[in-house]
């Protein structure tokens, strides 16, 4: 099941920095993001979760919320889904490493998602 993530436009590193607002923004975003990923995803349910500093996990240094579409039996042991959210981070944070070397995704690849997921969000 992919994992999405929602972050503010404000880059902001740790979780008690945000202000009241932003707090209840992010939230209720995650909140309609999940509903209409759960659905789309033929999901029973979603995680969501937040990894607030480097010992929690956290490697890309910007608030945002892991919403990922769940399904029974998607893990042996529920816990795993925190395994895969560090292995994700990762993944982002080597993506967001200019001196690595990545693939670029087509036009055409892009455009689909785009259109997906704009018609989903409509």
């Amino acid at each position: 099941m992919p994992e999405y993530q929602v972050c503010l436009e404000r880059e902001v590193k740790r979780f008690a920095d945000l202000s009241s607002d932003e707090t209840s923004d992010l939230w209720i975003t995650a909140k309609e993001v999940g509903a209409r990923l759960e659905q789309y995803h033929k999901a029973s349910s979603i995680t969501f979760a937040i990894q607030d500093g480097p010992q929690a996990g956290q490697t890309v240094p910007h608030v945002h919320i892991h919403v990922i579409p769940r399904r029974t039996g998607d893990f042996e042991k529920n816990d795993e889904i925190y395994d895969a959210i560090d292995m994700k981070e990762r993944e982002l944070k080597e993506k967001l490493d200019l001196d690595i070397e990545r693939k670029d995704r087509t036009m055409e690849e892009m455009a689909h998602e785009a259109n997906e997921y704009r018609a989903l969000f409509s």
